[in-house]
């Protein structure tokens, strides 16, 4: 009697748990609308930010190509945002 008392016990903190879990899942998620408003607010919706990583890409994806066709170090740069060697400047 006592094991099958122990049995429900553990069943019932269980399932208590797992109420109380699912409850609060329930609470906290957004809704549909919420949802929507978060991706409409994310950086990379933005046209602006999508271009500077688009720019980004392409001086690093540059920078590569030169490293690749050359033995000099093409990696030491002082301002990424100019393409070519700026320590001539």
């Amino acid at each position: 009697m006592d094991k099958v008392r122990k049995t429900l016990v553990a069943v019932a903190v269980l399932g208590t748990g797992a109420g109380v879990g699912s409850t609060l899942f329930a609470l906290v998620v957004p809704g549909e609308l919420q949802k929507q408003a978060m991706l409409q607010e994310m950086p990379e919706r933005d046209p602006q930010r999508r271009n500077e990583a688009l720019r980004t890409k392409e001086l690093v994806m540059a920078t590569l190509k030169k490293a690749a066709a050359t033995e000099e170090n093409v990696a030491w740069r002082k301002n990424w945002t100019v393409s070519g060697d700026s320590r001539s400047a």
